[in-house]
């Protein structure tokens, strides 16, 4: 917690200020000397990696809508016109484009390690919940922003996804009409698809200013899971973590920039580089690759409406997982059973993602068919999705309760600072430490 405020302005302006907008005082306790745990590593910095990239989002998105125009016969020409005639363009819209990418990027990398170190445990399980609500915010911007290129991915895909939430009974006609502003995908759907990506990215704003505030009442969790008992366990969030994360943060943003200027098309479809045809189908479509796991979920069922249900169920099983875990030990470090059980968790959404990327009727082994006596769907895709879908499902309903009732954790340490300095409790027994150690 940041405890007390220990602020004190050093000049009339800030004392005038002060008195009446105390907002030096905030960025004070909040980033300056915000008592955060010394023993936090590099998975921590990708909380401030994505503060970066919702920034760069926002601004160039900004700059891109001043350009584009969002109407079935120009949307397609409006982007190649941006690239090859703004001043810039290529630029702005290479750094949007990839930036959705590397935004989601961090955001897993986030979310596996509150997995892995218990984050989402009391108190923090309005954090947690903030964070699901930051994602299925940036799920929908991120669907929306992918029609606007009106290419032939962009177009089918909007089909594809509109008609499924049709699917869901009562509510579903009503809300795909409204999002396609008519009986089909057309015009006034690309307008609404633009109104409500623009609109989205200033919702995830606000919902991350409350997730900073909630981070701020308990204070950060740490890889021991073991909660800050002293000022030992802490630091001053700056210098230590703004140098730290600072560095982090240009290793990202390296990487960012070889996607930027070297590989600006990589990470899209190719499909998509094609104006919108709504006569000729594509032969597979699929979306981005951050939302690859989710479709591969939804294909995994032949129930058209039960496919869209467990494709809900997938991210609103991340809602209620405080309350899913009985372990009372925050971090896998000390729980090594859960924590094989946490890879194989890995493991199934990788697998789940190479299957989204793929025909519903590809093999697992391109051109190695089964034994002559199964069904060649066996090896198929479709199954290999059902078990990394159950798995998935599986571990947060099943293995997440049962652990945390039937493991047996290792010891944690005492504090933050058991495991980081030299102490007489960790010495053997019958043992003692040295003078110098001691020290």
């Amino acid at each position: 917690m940041s405890g007390h405020s220990t602020y004190e302005p050093k000049t009339g302006l800030e004392r005038w200020l002060d008195s009446r907008l105390p907002i030096i005082r905030f960025a004070n306790d909040t980033i300056v000397t915000f008592p955060t745990p010394k023993n936090l590593n590099y998975w921590w910095t990708f909380g401030g990696v994505l503060s970066l990239m919702l920034g760069l989002q926002i601004v160039t998105g900004i700059i891109l809508a001043m350009h584009y125009v969002p109407h079935v016969d120009y949307a397609f020409n409006s982007i190649q016109r941006i690239k090859r005639d703004v001043n810039y363009g290529w630029l702005i819209q290479g750094m949007h484009a990839n930036g959705a990418s590397m935004f989601f990027l961090a955001v897993y990398i986030h979310m596996f390690r509150n997995l892995y170190y218990g984050s989402y445990k009391a108190p923090r399980e309005v954090l947690w919940i903030l964070g699901c609500v930051i994602y299925l915010l940036m799920m929908a911007t991120a669907f929306f922003g992918y029609v606007l290129p009106w290419g032939q991915m962009s177009f089918h895909g909007a089909v594809v996804i509109t008609n499924l939430i049709g699917a869901l009974p009562i509510i579903g006609p009503s809300i795909t009409t409204w999002l396609w502003g008519g009986f089909a995908v057309d015009d006034p759907t690309l307008n609404r698809f633009f109104s409500l990506h623009y609109l989205l990215p200033f919702m995830i704003a606000g919902v991350v200013a409350l997730h900073v505030w909630a981070l701020h009442v308990p204070g950060n969790n740490n890889p021991t899971g073991v909660n800050v008992k002293s000022k030992e366990d802490t630091v001053p969030f700056h210098p230590y973590y703004t140098v730290k994360d600072g560095f982090a943060i240009s290793v990202f943003l390296i990487m960012y920039a070889v996607f930027v200027f070297y590989l600006p098309d990589a990470l899209g479809d190719a499909a998509n580089y094609i104006q919108a045809n709504p006569l000729q189908t594509p032969q597979h479509i699929v979306p981005e690759w951050y939302l690859l796991p989710f479709y591969a979920i939804l294909r995994a069922v032949p129930n058209k409406l039960m496919g869209v249900l467990l494709m809900f169920g997938a991210i609103g099983t991340l809602f209620v997982l405080p309350w899913l875990d009985t372990s009372k030990v925050r971090s896998m470090r000390y729980r090594p059973t859960m924590r094989l059980y946490y890879f194989i968790f890995i493991l199934a959404c990788l697998v789940l993602g190479y299957c989204g990327a793929h025909a519903p009727d590809d093999m697992v082994i391109p051109g190695v068919a089964g034994p002559q006596f199964l069904d060649a769907n066996l090896n198929s895709i479709v199954w290999l999705s059902r078990i990394a879908a159950l798995f998935y499902f599986v571990y947060f309903w099943v293995i997440t309760p049962l652990m945390g009732l039937t493991e047996t954790p290792l010891p944690e340490p005492e504090s933050i600072s058991t495991p980081v300095l030299s102490h007489p409790a960790s010495a053997p027994a019958g043992a003692t430490a040295s003078p110098e150690k001691r020290g």
